[in-house]
């Protein structure tokens, strides 16, 4: 691969990661019922209502679960793989890149809750989550996956290990997944 090619890669695969992020973001906060007028959560409405609005007028939600969203971060996948084998290799299939692209987004669901629960755990440590506006959302979007783990490990005096058996699951799925072949 030449310097163009690794230039014009690395453009693609960051400026969609950051977009796809946003979105899955909006739609994991959705979920988890965040508060929608928090700061975080306006800009991430701001950066992804230009796109999402009009494909609700065709993709309505199923309950809590914002399917235009998820096949806005679909699509945008599908289309950041193929661009990427259009300037690597040139030739791809069409099933193949569909799949890759599924298998890149579940990737991109478990990165934010590990990054998520990441950012909360430095903030307990710190004592910066008072006040903090991240602090909330985070607490609001790792809740649900923390409870069920909360009720088989319990605390160790002081100290909740949920969130570092809620990392280490995370991890295995990521092995897992990447271990898929297409």
């Amino acid at each position: 691969m030449n310097v163009l090619q690794q230039i014009g890669a690395f453009l693609i695969e960051s400026l969609f990661s950051l977009y796809i992020g946003a979105v899955v973001l909006r739609m994991l906060l959705g979920y988890a019922g965040a508060n929608f007028y928090n700061p975080l959560s306006q800009f991430l409405v701001t950066v992804t209502n230009p796109v999402l609005v009009p494909l609700r007028r065709f993709i309505p939600s199923i309950g809590k679960v914002d399917t235009a969203a998820i096949v806005l971060a679909l699509g945008l996948t599908i289309i950041k793989t193929i661009l990427l084998l259009l300037i690597t290799f040139g030739d791809f299939g069409i099933i193949v890149v569909v799949m890759y692209s599924i298998v890149d987004l579940i990737k991109v669901i478990i990165w934010v809750y590990i990054i998520s629960l990441l950012i909360q755990a430095v903030m307990s440590w710190v004592g910066s989550a008072h006040g903090n506006p991240v602090a909330p959302l985070i607490q609001s979007l790792t809740d649900p996956l923390l409870r069920p783990i909360r009720r088989v490990v319990p605390n160790i005096g002081a100290l909740d290990l949920s969130p570092m058996v809620a990392i280490l699951l995370l991890n295995i799925m990521l092995i897992i997944i990447g271990g898929i072949k297409f």
